[in-house]
């Protein structure tokens, strides 16, 4: 009998993938979201791009009458005998030595915990799934008195110190060596005479460098943008970041005849943000596999 029922020579063959449903409702939800998140940073290109005058006497989402974005750019570089360059040397400073730290020990100590077996394993873990709760401000004042007493406030010393912990990166690179790495390999390697930090830095790391990519945007993105802790922690000027050198500049603009430097806390804005956006094209494809690593099972 050659004859075919109907329905069943509609039924999709075994190993053909269906196709993808859509949303109407999602993709709708998706592009609020997408436009919520675009317009502040159309209006910050747009308005880096005009003259003081300009900016008070034009639409905010259109360009102004003159292009200056190249003069406000210099102009930011070389106001106040370049403070600006310097509070962007004080930024890098902060998340090259303290975000690199950070995904250094998170690394670490996230592939110790997950492969190796000692006592008080289950106790750590423990403790830094529980800071992962806490919020970092809960901790400033504390950490302000503490460094106070060390005589290490108004330093560099102050910012780059604790963000050297990073207790979500930690719990990130944990649950990540978890799955990444095969208890195989590593017993294959200690057969063959290897030592624990020869497998480490030549078997685990290069199987781990989603994750510490991952992790490294984070602390990167936290350490860049951290505003409350150099709040708290610095007086002088010279060692500001960028958040905290712009709020400055900002609180300026805003006093009586200090309207002059807006176009400058503009231009200083977008420029704080473009290593950020170069840094997350420039990684992506490593952040996005460290993200779904773990969310499918062998």
């Amino acid at each position: 009998m050659s004859a075919t029922i109907p329905f069943l020579r509609s039924k999709p063959r075994s190993g053909t993938p269906l196709e993808p449903r859509r949303s109407v409702t999602l993709t709708l939800l998706c592009g609020l979201v997408l436009l919520y998140s675009l317009v502040p940073l159309l209006w910050l290109v747009l308005n880096a791009t005009k003259t003081q005058p300009d900016l008070f006497s034009s639409f905010g989402l259109w360009f102004g009458d003159h292009f200056s974005l190249w003069d406000n750019v210099k102009t930011t570089f070389t106001y106040d005998n370049g403070i600006f360059l310097r509070w962007l040397g004080n930024t890098v400073l902060y998340v090259v030595v303290g975000a690199g730290g950070a995904t250094l020990l998170a690394t670490l100590a996230g592939y110790a915990l997950a492969k190796f077996e000692f006592a008080g394993r289950r106790t750590v873990i423990a403790v830094v799934i529980g800071a992962v709760a806490v919020p970092g401000t809960a901790l400033a004042m504390p950490t302000f008195l503490l460094f106070s007493k060390l005589g290490l406030t108004n330093t560099p010393w102050a910012i780059i110190i604790p963000s050297l912990v990073s207790p979500f990166g930690l719990y990130l690179m944990w649950t990540f060596a978890r799955q990444a790495i095969p208890d195989e390999i590593q017993e294959a390697a200690r057969m063959d005479g290897a030592s624990e930090i020869r497998i480490f830095f030549q078997i685990c790391l290069p199987l781990l460098a989603p994750g510490v990519v991952t992790v490294l945007l984070f602390t990167m993105v936290a350490t860049w943008n951290n505003y409350f802790l150099p709040l708290i922690m610095l007086k002088d000027p010279h060692w500001y970041p960028l958040t905290l050198g712009l709020n400055a500049w900002n609180q300026q603009a805003s006093t009586a005849g200090g309207e002059a430097i807006f176009n400058l806390v503009i231009t200083g804005s977008l420029v704080t943000i473009l290593p950020l956006i170069v840094a997350f094209l420039f990684l992506q494809r490593f952040w996005q596999s460290g993200l779904a690593a773990g969310g499918v099972k062998a």
